[in-house]
């Protein structure tokens, strides 16, 4: 037997703690020219208010990210998914704030300053937010729209 739906104060409470613990998102992109879609998992950094991620400048998902400037992610597992679409802004490593590469280097495990591939970073701005478990909570999945939270804290 499932439990029984979460409030969407919960259920804000239980993604902020997934945004601030998980390491790792599915990332969905389209190219602008067919729509060809792509996704690949990728680890993040959660600011409290964005996710900074890194891909190779010129890997499908670099180049998707800077065409379209829209990102869909895909995090936790499918019984208790978070979807994020967002905006997308790209970013050069001396573009970062200062301490912002290091920390994004110790959440994630990787540091992309350091590899000789082209890296960019590139920072997602939620513009809309759902969470659900079971079908009992797809009603109330929209926790942010328009990147303005829904719920109150």
């Amino acid at each position: 037997m499932n439990p029984p739906a979460r409030t969407a104060k919960q259920r804000k409470q239980d993604t902020i703690a997934r945004l601030e613990n998980d390491a790792d998102t599915w990332v969905s992109t389209a190219d602008s020219t067919g729509g060809t879609p792509y996704l690949v998992p990728l680890s993040y950094l959660w600011d409290g208010t964005t996710l900074l991620m890194a891909t190779p400048a010129k890997a499908p998902t670099g180049r998707n990210l800077r065409s379209s400037g829209t990102v869909r992610l895909g995090i936790g597992p499918t019984r208790d998914v978070v979807v994020i679409d967002g905006t997308v802004e790209t970013l050069e490593a001396d573009a970062l704030a200062d301490g912002v590469g290091d920390a994004f280097a110790t959440r994630t495990g990787f540091d992309p300053r350091e590899l000789t591939a082209h890296y960019q970073y590139f920072r997602v701005t939620p513009r809309r937010v759902q969470a659900w478990r079971e079908a009992d909570e797809i009603a109330g999945r929209d926790l942010m729209r328009g990147g303005a939270w829904l719920v109150a804290d």
